[in-house]
Formats: structure tokens, C-alpha cells, sequence
């Protein structure tokens, strides 16, 4: 019996699960879902209580199965939900949709282990022993698909902000915002889809609350249409382009040209999608790292947009004077005991109730706190992409270890994959490289393809 270890029961993890068991049927393979939460299927991005939080991808898009796009909608279907196909559903539905898909899939080779995984140590003869706080898993293979890993701690030029009631390091967390003062003035430091969600929250639930969402540009996710695009504006980009000015040129100039025909931006930006991965690996490391400085907030907004009903509640609370959205990012801190007082860079004063980080995921493996990164990265297992962007894998997600060694039995899949591919943390992303992953695993060991076999 081979043994798949999948350490995290997110949308990653729970999504190569189900297509290992799919794929896999009539074979012995066993899966292990290795996940601290109490249920899989929700991870960061679906455990939200709060139904206004909504998905950023229609439903349509959402399905968990690549090669049956309608799934989704026929669960909502069946569940008696909304399911109108170019909606968008609850994150909090989502994840149940999650949970049931594993479940629907689950033949009795699918064993859910309740721990946080502590360690992955290679084995005698090929293999780990994954260590867990709940005991050790022998295993063939491991996958890697913990998601993003948390924030960085806030910090401004005079240092983190001290650990005080008024700092609240995580913006997911919707009892903490939801607790504060019916007329509290809170900052969020970001301005991107995490910090919209938190002042869905905030500003939703009391009238009289007021948010100052800071960010170094200042700049939050456009809009989806209530009705997308009809079309796919797809001009392709020569072989020779291999500089992110020359990118961004290209995405600017269809854009025009789309305009010129009556066709919207977004449809640019769409027919982009399935070309973003292939163009990113053309870049080499000083071009990536040009665009990360040049062009990514320009490119992040426009892809990663909100939901038309999100949109419209934004915008009327930044109408209303009860939302404001300011650049220049955070320039001191100054603790008051039950409150701070926030200095911006721009010299504005707010004497807050909180302050909520916002800012994201800190991929980074040099710089994370997550015991698990922490411990492969002094093992040597793992080490961090040239930019910080994830793990140092292949574009299909084998690890390249410390010595530079591609270990085909160790795999990441989702967001650590981000320095390779760049496009790799949305579910249509993420559900492809599960199918693809499923099917090599799935495969007897002497059929696989030689660049894949064990070295």
C-alpha cells in the first residue's frame, strides 16, 4: 500500500484529496489529510463566519473538479442555495461545499488526522515520517499544501507594535473585530481583499464605526460586472518579449485597442489569465523582480476583484465619510494603553480603537514563524524562492531542496508554488495542479514519466 501524506486541509489540501481518491479508485493508495482545525475544506480563506464575505470568482469558476465545471452549481442545487451561476456565493458556503466534496469522494481510504504537522523527516529508503502532535504517519509521498502562510507582524520605522489590546494581528479573525466598540475608529494597514472583508465586518455591522484603510498605494480591487464579459480579448505577445515593462506595455495597449471596439478592460485582464504562468517563466530573476516593484499592485487590483455586491457596500461606505482609503502607508504607532494613537506617513493623526493587520500573507521562508517552514528550512528540505514568493520548486511543484536536489516525492501545491508560476493561488489554479498532481500519483510507479520517477 502506497501512502500519500497531505499536510494542510484548506482548499489545497482538501481539493488534492479529493481528486487522489477520484483519481485513484481501485487501487490501494491511501491518503493521510493532515489539518489542525476541527473540519477541512476551510483553512484561512473559508473560515469566515461572516456571510457577507464572498467569493472573488463567480460560481461558475468555483467547481472543485477541473473536468466538471457545472458541480458546484448542481451542489447548491441540491442544497437548496442560491446557484445562480454567474453569482457569488458566500466563502462560508464554500467551504461547506468543500467539506462535502471530500466526504462524497471519501471510500474508506482516507484517513483525516486532527493534529499540526511539526515535522517531515526523510526516510531510510525513500519516503518520510511525517510527525505530527498527534502522532507519526509513515509516508511515500508528502504534499505541502499548508496555503498562505500568516502575516508578518506590523511594524513601522521604530519597530513591531507591541503586543497591546488595541493591535489585532489578524484580520480573519471576525469574533476580535466584531468585539470592539459599536462607534470604534479602526485602522487597517492594506488596502487589498483581506481588508475589505474586514470592513464588510466592521462598518456593517455597527452604523457609527469608522475605518481608515492605509495602505502604501492606497489602491483597492476593482469590480466585477454584474454580468461578465462576453468576450475573451486574448492578442498574443511575441516569443522574444521577456521584460515586465514590456508586459505591462502589451496589457496596457489591448486594453486600448479593446476599448477602441467597445470591449471592456476586463476582458483583457481575463484573457490574460491562461497566459500569466507561461509569461511569468519567461522572466528571469531581474525581471520578476521588476514587476513585483513596477507593476504587481497594478496587475493585483484588476485581477483579484470584488464581488459587485462587496463593491457597491464599499463604495457607499466611503460615500458616506465612513471609510477612507489613504496611500502612503503607516508612519507611527504610539500605544495609549486602551487605544493608539496612528501617525501616517502623510502626516494625518487618528486615535484609533484598533489596529488590524491586513497586509497579507508573508510567504516568505526566511522570515515566517510557522513551525513546520521553520523546521524543513533547518533540515534543508525546503528553502525559500529567489524572491520570497514561496518555496524553490519546479513549475509542477517537486521541491528543490537546500543542495539544489528536485525531490519528486516531496511536493507543494497552491500559493508556495507562487515563485514559479506567479498565477497560483485562486481555485481554478489550484484544482488544476490537484488533477495533475492526482493523476501522476495515481499512476503505477514503473508507468510513470521518467522525469518524474525517483531519484
Amino acid at each position: 500500500m502506497r501512502t500519500v501524506s497531505i499536510v494542510g486541509g484548506g482548499a489545497s489540501g482538501t481539493l488534492t484529496a479529493a481528486n487522489l481518491l477520484r483519481m485513484s479508485r481501485g487501487t490501494d493508495l491511501r491518503v493521510v489529510i493532515h489539518e489542525r482545525a476541527s473540519e477541512v475544506g476551510r483553512g484561512l480563506a473559508y473560515s469566515t463566519t461572516d456571510e457577507r464575505h464572498l467569493l472573488n470568482v463567480r460560481t461558475r469558476d468555483m467547481s472543485g473538479l477541473a473536468d466538471e465545471p457545472g458541480h458546484l452549481v448542481a451542489w447548491a442545487e441540491r442544497e437548496g442555495l442560491p446557484a445562480d451561476p454567474i453569482g457569488f456565493l458566500p466563502r462560508a458556503t464554500y467551504a461547506r461545499y468543500l467539506t462535502d466534496l471530500l466526504t462524497d469522494l471519501d471510500d474508506g481510504r482516507l484517513e483525516r488526522r486532527h493534529e499540526e504537522v511539526l515535522d517531515v523527516e526523510p526516510r531510510a529508503g525513500g519516503g518520510y515520517v511525517v510527525t505530527g502532535s498527534e502522532g507519526r504517519t509513515e509516508a511515500d509521498t508528502v504534499v505541502l499544501a499548508y496555503g498562505n502562510l500568516p502575516s508578518g507582524r506590523l511594524s513601522t520605522d521604530d519597530g513591531p507594535l507591541p503586543d497591546a489590546a488595541w493591535h489585532l494581528p489578524s484580520a480573519w479573525d471576525v469574533a476580535a473585530l466584531r468585539a470592539l466598540p459599536a462607534d470604534a475608529r479602526v485602522v487597517l494597514v492594506g488596502s487589498g481583499l483581506t481588508a475589505v472583508d474586514a470592513a464588510i465586518t466592521l462598518l456593517g455591522d455597527e452604523p457609527v464605526r469608522e475605518v481608515w484603510m492605509v495602505s502604501r498605494t492606497g489602491m483597492v480591487p476593482h469590480r466585477h460586472l454584474p454580468l461578465p464579459c462576453s468576450t475573451s480579448w486574448v492578442r498574443p505577445i511575441s516569443d522574444d518579449a521577456r521584460t515586465a515593462d514590456v508586459y505591462a506595455v502589451h496589457v496596457r495597449e489591448q486594453v486600448d485597442r479593446a476599448a477602441a471596439s467597445g470591449v471592456c478592460w476586463r476582458s483583457v485582464i481575463d484573457g490574460m489569465r491562461g497566459l500569466t504562468q507561461r509569461l511569468w517563466q519567461r522572466l528571469d530573476v531581474t525581471e520578476r523582480r521588476r514587476f513585483l516593484a513596477a507593476h504587481a499592485r497594478d496587475w493585483e487590483v484588476a485581477r483579484h476583484r470584488m464581488a459587485p455586491e462587496v463593491a457597491t457596500a464599499i463604495e457607499a461606505f466611503r460615500a458616506t465619510g465612513r471609510l477612507h482609503v489613504l496611500g502612503g502607508g503607516l508612519g507611527s504607532v504610539d500605544d495609549r494603553g486602551d487605544t493608539a494613537t496612528v501617525t501616517l506617513r502623510d502626516g494625518r493623526v487618528v486615535v484609533a480603537d484598533a489596529v488590524v493587520n491586513c497586509t497579507g500573507p508573508c510567504p516568505d521562508l526566511d522570515r515566517t514563524s510557522m513551525p513546520l517552514a521553520v523546521r524543513l528550512r533547518e533540515r534543508g528540505l525546503l528553502r525559500r524562492d529567489p524572491l520570497g514568493l514561496g518555496a524553490d520548486c519546479e513549475p509542477d511543484g517537486r521541491v528543490i531542496d537546500r543542495d539544489g536536489v528536485v525531490r519528486d516525492d516531496l511536493v507543494v501545491l497552491g500559493p508556495p508554488r507562487k515563485g514559479a508560476l506567479w498565477e497560483t493561488t485562486a481555485v481554478p489554479e489550484i484544482r488544476a495542479q490537484a488533477a495533475d498532481l492526482a493523476a501522476r500519483l495515481s499512476e503505477p510507479a514503473d508507468a510513470r514519466r521518467p522525469d518524474l520517477a525517483r531519484r
